[in-house]
């Protein structure tokens, strides 16, 4: 059976985002690519809510190919290229889009489904509108993440809609020269 593991940076108070849905707070260096790349690597499906996979579809396929690309806008365009997507969304068609899945309106049936049809994980990547949305339904089995050592006030937040109790496990813990943190937490359910 698949996993969906959510890999989100946030604020130290909780926030994926600012008010108007701003990240210019998010420490990304060297350092934290080498890590999230390695990570990456060991899996080949995306999950993504539609305003952020825009967003990646707007960057990502010609990363690689601007002048003065980095090793990460490499690597990860790469990567990239060849993950499969799979987007939730009501509005997209996915006719027009190259190996990618869209997802509509029944998405909690669709992605219990994918998930027994599966033996790996699919990488929720930002989307916190999306994080909320399956976190309601219970969909999250792993958590990955990446706390910045900022205090926001007010924004997006990363837990929203959580109808239940979720007892998590810490399965580990990487502390980056920056100060991030990154902490992986697995959902406890019961069998």
């Amino acid at each position: 059976m698949g996993k969906i593991v959510l890999f989100m940076h946030t604020s130290l108070d909780g926030f994926a985002a600012g008010k108007k849905g701003e990240m210019d707070w998010i420490h990304a260096d060297q350092e934290i690519f080498d890590f999230v790349e390695e990570r990456i690597s060991k899996t080949n499906t995306a999950l993504y809510g539609r305003v952020t996979f825009q967003m990646m579809e707007s960057y990502w396929p010609t990363a690689a190919e601007q002048p003065g690309a980095s090793k990460h806008d490499r690597v990860h365009a790469a990567w990239y290229k060849n993950a499969h997507k799979v987007v939730l969304s009501t509005t997209l068609n996915e006719a027009t889009l190259t190996n990618t899945t869209v997802i509509g309106k029944d998405y909690a049936t669709a992605l219990r489904k994918l998930k027994q049809e599966m033996a790996g994980e699919m990488l929720l990547f930002g989307s916190p509108t999306t994080a909320h949305a399956l976190l309601a339904e219970n969909l999250i089995d792993e958590c990955w993440l990446f706390i910045n050592p900022v205090l926001l006030g007010e924004g997006i937040p990363v837990f929203k809609g959580i109808k239940e109790k979720q007892p998590l496990r810490l399965l580990k813990t990487h502390a980056f020269s920056s100060g991030v943190v990154c902490l992986q937490h697995e959902a406890q359910r019961e069998s």
